[in-house]
């Protein structure tokens, strides 16, 4: 539970037609599966091509999807005209990515006018089981584009 106010039917729209419109994610087979305010989680398949040289995930895709996760949370508290871009991201790498599927889970940590700090948690699921492999902590900067 989170003190944000509840999603618009707009923001939400908004989110999904953004994340359907980047080509980065369905290159990467990645789907937008939650939306709340302050939340949202996104689900990417371990795709032959997203492996790095030991067959696990390749840490660009943790990365990827992490960073979309968080920014969309940033993006679901702004107001209606607003867009959020990252300024910084780190991530603590804590697992290989082993199994089909990576979980990204984007939160809004402390919300601001001029910066936005998130957090992102990844997980890789094998046979139902997930285990946490990553941890993305970064900055967002809300905008109104002109």
């Amino acid at each position: 539970m989170n003190d944000f106010k509840p999603l618009s039917p707009t923001m939400d729209q908004k989110i999904r037609e953004s994340f359907a419109a980047q080509s980065m994610m369905t290159t990467l087979g990645a789907k937008m599966v939650h939306v709340a305010s302050g939340t949202t989680e996104i689900h990417a398949p371990i795709l032959p091509g997203s492996r790095q040289q030991h067959g696990f995930a390749h840490a660009g895709l943790t990365f990827a999807i992490g960073d979309s996760a968080a920014g969309y949370a940033a993006l679901s508290i702004m107001p209606d005209d607003h867009e959020v871009l990252t300024t910084e991201m780190k991530i603590n790498l804590l697992a290989p990515g082993k199994g089909a599927l990576l979980i990204a889970r984007g939160k809004v940590i402390k919300p601001g006018r001029r910066l936005v700090i998130v957090q992102a948690d990844v997980f890789a699921r094998t046979e139902g089981k997930d285990t946490h492999i990553a941890m993305l902590t970064g900055t967002m900067i809300p905008f109104a584009p002109v």
